[in-house]
C-alpha cells in the first residue's frame, strides 16, 4: 500500500496528446497527481525547484517526449542521467518515433522505457494503462512505499 499518491511529471508539447494522457490518469485505479511542462528547459526548471516551481514536488515517474521545443528529450534524458540527484528517477519515453537510432539512443542515455505512441485513441489510453499498471502497480518506486 502506497502512503501518498505518485507524483508524476509529464514533459509534452502536444496538447492533444497531453489531455489523452491527463484524462487516461484520472480515470485510472491508482491515486497519482501529474504536473506538466513542455520542454526540457522547463522540466529542468522543474526538476530543480527554480522559478514559479520553487514547491514542484519531487516526480516519481517521469513521461518524456522526445521531440520537444528548446531542449529536447534527448539532451533532458542525458541530463537527468548525469546528475546524481535526479538518475533514480525512472523516465518512460512515450514518443511518435519508431525510429531504431531514437530508440537505441534512449536507452544508451539511461531511459528506463521506450514506447511508441499509438495514433489509435483506444490504443493510447491502453498503453496508458499498461504504463500505470507496471510503474505504479508491479514496480516498486523509490519513496512510495
Amino acid at each position: 500500500m502506497r502512503n501518498r499518491p505518485v507524483e508524476i511529471l509529464l514533459v509534452e508539447d502536444s496538447p492533444s496528446d497531453t489531455d489523452l494522457t491527463i484524462e487516461a490518469l484520472q480515470a485510472g485505479s491508482i491515486p497519482s497527481n501529474l504536473s506538466h511542462v513542455e520542454d526540457g528547459v522547463e522540466a529542468m526548471e522543474f526538476l530543480g525547484k527554480k522559478k514559479s516551481y520553487a514547491g514542484a514536488p519531487r516526480p516519481d515517474l517521469i513521461l518524456l517526449d522526445l521531440n520537444l521545443p528548446r531542449k529536447d528529450g534527448r539532451e533532458l534524458l542525458s541530463e537527468l542521467k548525469s546528475d546524481p540527484e535526479l538518475r533514480t528517477i525512472p523516465v518512460v519515453v512515450l514518443t511518435t518515433s519508431k525510429d531504431d537510432r531514437d530508440i537505441s539512443q534512449a536507452y544508451q542515455l539511461q531511459a528506463n522505457c521506450y514506447i511508441a505512441k499509438p495514433v489509435d485513441f483506444e490504443q493510447f489510453v491502453g498503453v496508458l494503462r499498461a504504463i500505470e499498471h507496471f510503474w505504479l502497480e508491479v514496480a516498486s518506486l523509490p519513496g512510495t512505499i
